[in-house]
């Protein structure tokens, strides 16, 4: 595994499919860049599709998850406000159809087995590539060319895809942050203290320099 470079790390569970995961980042980068001392993300992979999640893996999207038609609206309402509010570009509102999971498991890959600056030009790419590209992040094609830019070989993308046990791990910190009460996403966590959504950068001062 990886070793951090600073000892400053904030907690961040997200899924590549959450609009707000992505503006949330938006906000974490506009903090990070005005901060003295250097502060990593300690990334934490969520389900936000387990609802949905057949025991193969694969999404059923029949699965009634509660969520209508209003409150998709309201989502992407939601969205263009922050868009507007942290003036970030995206191409999609929201991605239904969109499966995070290969991508999750091969940030997770990336995250235990390379340098934390690959890990984070992968997790990047993935969030780019699907925001501001509107790309299929689930597509085996797309995750080998992305992580190929990072600087990951893409034979060990391919492997780490095919590896049942990685995927096990995954779904294994997919519960683990149940059992942290984790239940929305994005949620930032410090030094026991949590905000959840996509806060604006002053709040993430609060929570992690106490200001």
């Amino acid at each position: 595994m990886s070793e951090p470079q600073t000892d400053e790390r904030v907690v961040v569970y997200s899924d590549y499919v959450c609009p707000f995961c992505y503006l949330g980042r938006e906000s974490l980068s506009r903090y990070q860049d005005g901060r003295e001392d250097p502060l990593e993300i300690d990334w934490r992979p969520f389900d936000l599709q387990s609802q949905q999640r057949r025991p193969d893996g694969t999404l059923d999207h029949g699965v009634d998850t509660g969520k209508d038609e209003a409150y998709f609206e309201q989502a992407k309402e939601n969205v263009r406000r922050l868009q507007e509010k942290y003036d970030v570009a995206m191409d999609l509102d929201i991605a239904r159809d969109i499966d995070s999971l290969s991508a999750q498991v091969v940030s997770y890959h990336c995250k235990t087995t390379a340098d934390y600056e690959t890990w984070l030009a992968f997790d990047r790419a993935v969030f780019d590539a699907l925001w501001q590209e509107g790309r299929d992040i689930g597509d085996t094609e797309v995750l080998v060319e992305l992580a190929a830019d990072a600087g990951v070989d893409p034979d060990t993308v391919r492997s780490a895809l095919d590896d049942d046990g990685l995927r096990s791990e995954v779904r294994e910190q997919f519960v683990a942050a149940q059992r942290q009460g984790v239940t929305g996403v994005p949620t930032f966590a410090y030094d026991g203290h949590a905000a959840r959504g996509a806060v604006p950068p002053a709040h993430l001062e609060r929570l992690i320099d106490g200001v």
